[in-house]
């Protein structure tokens, strides 16, 4: 099992370092944002109900939802900065996740011209003198230069699946802080009249 697994990275030849390099990148994005993307990062819920329920905020200061808070309150007569501010945390959330459309897209495609090249010398092997190959040389020399597309769509498959989840998480993320934004605004807007908490 492990000699074939090291047969398909020999396959790949030169390019099963941009390969790795796009593999990597893949495997630190998706973790890095799965875990700065989770609920009590972003919105803890009982930010969300002191919000919902006009109570005190307490608890961690430093989640998108209380970073929200804390500029409504500087900036009580400004509810355009306060939505532009907003936006922005939302934009914050989504960082990296656009590398993982190029490594979807790229990944494949190396993979691809590592198995062109990988023909090309199998077909350049060819004898001159009788114009067939050694039966076994060719088809030994057919399989590995398929691993560099191999290892592209294996590496395409989980960031199209990664990038399609934290995508979706930060438009329901988006949506969530949209609705709580009215609140914020609303409780920025009373305390600047004197008549807040």
């Amino acid at each position: 099992m492990i000699f074939a697994i090291l047969d398909i990275f020999k396959g790949a030849d030169i390019l099963i370092w941009p390969l790795g390099l796009c593999s990597l990148v893949m495997v630190f994005i998706i973790c890095e944002r799965s875990f700065a993307l989770r609920k009590n990062a972003v919105m803890p819920d009982d930010v969300v109900e002191a919000i919902i329920s006009n109570r005190p905020v307490k608890g961690d200061r430093h989640t998108v939802l209380t970073r929200i808070i804390e500029f409504s309150e500087l900036h009580p007569d400004d509810p355009g900065a306060v939505k532009a501010f907003a936006r922005l945390q939302v934009n914050r959330m989504e960082r990296g996740l656009p590398y993982l459309d190029v490594i979807y897209a790229a990944a494949p495609l190396i993979g691809l011209t590592g198995t062109v090249w990988s023909l090309l010398r199998v077909f350049s092997a060819i004898s001159s003198e009788s114009g067939l190959p050694d039966p076994v040389k060719f088809t030994s020399g057919v399989a590995l230069a398929l691993s560099a597309t191999l290892i592209g769509l294996c590496i395409a498959i989980p960031s199209l699946v990664g990038g399609g989840v934290l995508s979706r998480k930060v438009e329901n993320y988006a949506a969530q802080l949209d609705v709580l934004l009215e609140r914020i605004l609303a409780r920025a807007g009373e305390k600047s009249n004197g008549g807040g908490i």
